[in-house]
């Protein structure tokens, strides 16, 4: 097997990374780090989160840095906020014993008073979102043209997140000289055409499709309607008294809401979304990297840059429209050798998206029931007798406290006190799950709400969301869901267009439908929905469109031009 000492890398940087605890590097590693130190050719790496591929890059980047020039000599681009300072902190650590080499990091959300001083005090390797470079390159406080390399890490995410003119108004004041390397985890064609037009002769490499650690995840699904949803999900943090999680949310309404409610009802959680501000971020992502939390409930977006090897489960509130989103998530447990469990919630109209991910991880998802009300107490009984066993016990300190201990019980016996004790933890859990329902979708239940046709005369509404901001009809039908919970909507045909969106639902649920969904956050939009007017007869089959709708008078969506893929915002 490989170890670091044969791949080229100069003796400090040995010496830093042995100080880090690295020992054997992994696949992409091994096979990237020996090609970016024998030339300066482009190179494409595919390769999902969690592969190491910040080390891939970096260590042969520090490498060529020379540290007695304080120009800029490395650029390395990141989709967000988190990732581009999780980046910075891994090449500190690096470069520690390679004495004047400077990393800086500059990204929005944060001063950039702060950040221009250190680009003029001199930094040699820059780690930058492309929002705030460009606004450092604006403002003539940053060249590039002294820049040998430029990595652009996750391409995909920033292609996804609408940075296309960022990335080409950045790399046009690079040297034509300068090695271009592209990690993704995944390569669309917007990302195909980024290579093709800033890479020359770029030598590819794939490190298959499943995340590191992958063999080590077992795949879950439990089918519910999605008013169980939130239900189904504390019987899963129930059933596991150990676990130690991220839960993955669609939008950021959804992940407040979510965290909002598991706080309330006494469960350790945090929330990490767009909207917090970066010290709240940095706080949220601290208390979870500490166990202060145990669980953290995030966008995808917001969740970059995270890095936690020891989560025993990954959560799935909701599936990804993507099927590789879903490897990134899963990839986050079952790292470093331990063992992790990948749950998520779904609704039968959702089973094509298993097939998707299931070609993608090329093995198969496990569908299990919710766990009921006595496995539940079952595990938590378990879990309580596992923590007694292991406690560990300071003899010397209770040893003045045990007369009275044993005086106190006096006249109960073993099986009494044994009883006693786990009532005292346990009642909670008893009283909870006594008359539990089952929360499973059976198969033969196809009355999913949302799903069924609606016959009635109908009413037309305008929602100010559409195809640019990744919305799908049946996206739309889990939203319409979520905020009708306790009744049956039924939806009709749904027409999604590039800015705003048309649908269907029964007259009577019109006004209300609106009124629940308008000042609902939609990625970083918020959402307005008006009522249009009144539809036909709802023919049977369910949602499907498109069908011609006349203008409407409500406020006319925001248009983000020809940017490619949904636009989720600037300086992350």
């Amino acid at each position: 097997m490989t170890d670091f000492q044969e791949l080229g890398l100069s003796e400090n940087l040995l010496r830093g990374i042995a100080d880090l605890g690295f020992e054997i590097p992994t696949p992409v590693q091994a096979a990237v780090i020996p090609k970016l130190l024998e030339g300066d050719r482009d190179l494409i790496a595919q390769a999902q989160t969690g592969t190491g591929k910040t080390a891939a890059f970096g260590l042969p980047v520090l490498q060529r840095v020379n540290p007695s020039s304080p120009d800029t000599q490395a650029l390395i681009l990141a989709p967000t906020r988190e990732l581009c300072m999780q980046i910075s902190r891994d090449l500190e650590g690096f470069a520690k014993r390679l004495p004047g080499i400077r990393v800086t990091a500059v990204y929005g959300g944060a001063a950039i008073d702060k950040q221009i001083r250190d680009i003029k005090r001199g930094a040699q390797v820059v780690v930058a979102t492309p929002g705030r470079l460009n606004d450092l390159l604006r403002r003539s406080v940053i060249d590039l043209s002294t820049a040998s390399v430029v990595v652009l890490d996750e391409a995909d995410e920033m292609l996804n997140m609408g940075f296309l003119e960022d990335l080409e108004t950045i790399l046009s004041h690079l040297p034509d000289t300068a090695q271009t390397l592209l990690f993704s985890a995944t390569m669309p064609q917007s990302v195909a055409t980024i290579a093709k037009k800033y890479m020359t002769d770029a030598e590819t490499v794939v490190l298959g499709t499943k995340n590191a650690g992958a063999e080590n995840v077992t795949h879950e699904i439990h089918m519910v309607h999605a008013h169980d949803r939130y239900a189904a999900l504390r019987r899963v943090i129930d059933f596991y008294p150990n676990l130690y999680a991220i839960i993955f949310c669609r939008t950021r309404a959804e992940t407040a809401d979510v965290a909002n409610h598991l706080m309330k009802d006494g469960y350790s959680a945090d929330v990490l979304h767009g909207d917090l501000s970066q010290t709240q971020r940095d706080a949220a992502m601290n208390r979870f990297r500490l166990r202060n939390v145990r669980m953290l409930v995030a966008t995808d977006v917001a969740a970059r840059g995270l890095d936690v090897d020891d989560l025993t489960h990954v959560i799935n509130y909701n599936l990804p429209d993507q099927p590789e989103i879903y490897t990134h998530r899963s990839g986050r447990t079952g790292r470093a050798g331990r063992m992790g469990v990948s749950v998520s919630f779904i609704h039968m109209r959702e089973r094509y998206k298993i097939k998707q991910i299931e070609k993608v991880l090329q093995r198969k998802l496990t569908l299990k029931p919710v766990p009921s009300g006595d496995e539940v107490c079952g595990a938590q009984l378990r879990g309580l007798i596992e923590r007694v066993r292991e406690i560990e016990v300071d003899h010397e300190r209770i040893a003045p406290h045990i007369e009275t201990t044993m005086n106190m019980l006096e006249g109960m016996d073993r099986e009494s006190v044994i009883k006693h004790f786990v009532s005292l933890e346990f009642n909670r859990f008893l009283k909870q799950y006594s008359k539990a329902p089952d929360l499973n979708v059976r198969a033969e239940q196809n009355n999913e709400r949302g799903a069924r046709p609606a016959h009635k005369v109908s009413a037309s509404l305008r929602m100010n969301i559409g195809e640019q901001d990744g919305l799908e009809p049946r996206e739309l039908i889990n939203v319409i869901n979520d905020v009708t919970k306790g009744r049956r909507v039924a939806v009709g045909r749904i027409s999604v267009k590039n800015n705003f969106t048309l649908f269907e639902v029964e007259q009577s649920e019109g006004e209300a439908v609106a009124k629940a969904l308008s000042g609902l956050h939609y990625e970083d939009q918020v959402i307005d929905v008006k009522v249009v007017g009144e539809g036909g007869p709802i023919e049977p089959g369910g949602p499907r469109g498109p069908r011609r709708q006349g203008p409407s008078r409500g406020a006319p969506a925001k248009s983000r031009g020809n940017r490619p893929g949904p636009r989720r915002g600037r300086g992350r």
